[in-house]
């Protein structure tokens, strides 16, 4: 495949459905261009990642919840000299709780992580996409963007304004043959669910996320999934 000219920028790739779609994306000879917090894990990835699949990772130390985080992540993006192909909003966390009990300032916090860091990170790559005249957006939503769930609390907030940024984003960027994408996971089983004391194969599989999201981008350009729901085959928890 004649992918290796090809950059797919995936915020929060060093773990869970994120490290999925990179790995995915790898495999299918990709550039990968990705951040996370942490040096250690984000320097494990680019190493292992290049060494099974032979393209080229490109790791970036950043907490997208900061405004600044996000200005030298998008600079780093610019200045890998590569046109954005597809963009992967995946930066998130889930902290549970009711919205009337829950501590101060959990909404502002998921808020911050799950809602901003996809906004701003949109607005930095987004007008050399348009210039480009191509591209493609996938934004982590959640089964949480259309079903409130109780313990769901802010996440649940958030994750329903992600998914109303997702469709302004895919009313604004139809005519610039611009794709977007709301991907809505179930429960996968990642990070965010670690000790829950529930059987693994009560989950979805991260890899079977990033297969959707795969495919989801070769269709031809005449055509775009607006809306990817994916859930565990006995349901959501």
């Amino acid at each position: 495949a004649n992918n290796q000219e090809k950059l797919i920028v995936v915020t929060g790739g060093t773990k869970g459905i994120g490290r999925s779609i990179v790995e995915k994306f790898s495999a299918e000879g990709f550039t990968v261009a990705t951040c996370a917090r942490n040096e250690d894990d984000l320097d494990d990835l680019k190493k292992s990642v290049e060494e099974k699949h032979g393209n080229k990772v490109m790791v970036n130390v950043a907490d997208l919840s900061s405004k600044e985080d996000v200005k030298s992540f998008i600079e780093f993006v610019r200045l890998t000299g590569r046109p954005v192909e597809v963009l992967v909003n995946n930066t998130g966390k889930f902290v549970p709780g009711t919205v009337h009990e829950e501590e101060d300032g959990v909404l502002e916090s998921q808020i911050e992580t799950n809602l901003y860091s996809a906004y701003r990170v949109s607005r930095g790559l987004i007008p050399d996409m348009k210039k480009k005249k191509a591209g493609h957006i996938f934004n982590m939503c959640s089964t949480a963007s259309i079903v409130a769930y109780s313990n769901g609390g802010s996440y649940c907030i958030s994750k329903f304004a992600m998914y109303g940024m997702s469709k302004v984003l895919r009313e604004e960027l139809k005519e610039y043959g611009i794709r977007v994408t709301s991907v809505m996971p179930g429960a996968t089983l990642t990070a965010s669910w670690e000790g829950v004391d529930i059987p693994p194969e009560r989950f979805m599989k991260p890899e079977d996320v990033a297969e959707m999201v795969f495919t989801t981008y070769t269709l031809s350009d005449r055509t775009v999934v607006e809306d990817l729901v994916i859930r565990p085959q006995l349901g959501d928890l």
